[in-house]
């Protein structure tokens, strides 16, 4: 899988809350790095958007896809799956090493009272 696959695959997992999908395309060492917090692995990120984010109900849209030496750059939107409204928009960019993803680090817009957190991407 190519990094902007992996990318991809990365969100479908988190929209479909397929939790063993999402483990499947991070290495054990992975890092997200995010405004308000880091995550230091692979366990925690998991663990943390399967129990522990504000909003499940969220699905990201991709605007654009740049490849860069060790990864992708992507910026999107992330939107309330019940009326489409955005909630933020964010550059995520992605680290990949042997078809994982090693690392995260996302930048967010302004963030709609409504979506608690940069916790969705």
């Amino acid at each position: 899988m190519d990094d902007a696959a992996l990318a991809r695959a990365y969100y479908d997992a988190i929209d479909a809350g397929e939790y063993d999908a999402l483990r499947d395309v991070l290495a054990p060492e992975f890092e997200h790095v995010r405004p308000d917090m880091t995550l230091p692995d692979r366990a925690a990120f998991v663990a943390f958007m399967r129990d522990d984010r504000p909003r499940t109900d969220t699905r990201h849209v991709v605007d654009a896809v740049y490849d860069g030496a060790e990864g992708v750059a992507v910026h999107g939107r992330l939107l309330a799956a019940d009326d489409g409204r955005e909630l933020f928009a964010f550059v995520d960019a992605f680290e990949t090493a042997d078809g994982e993803i090693v690392g995260l680090t996302t930048y967010a817009g302004d963030v709609d009272s409504t979506a608690g957190s940069t916790s969705s991407s």
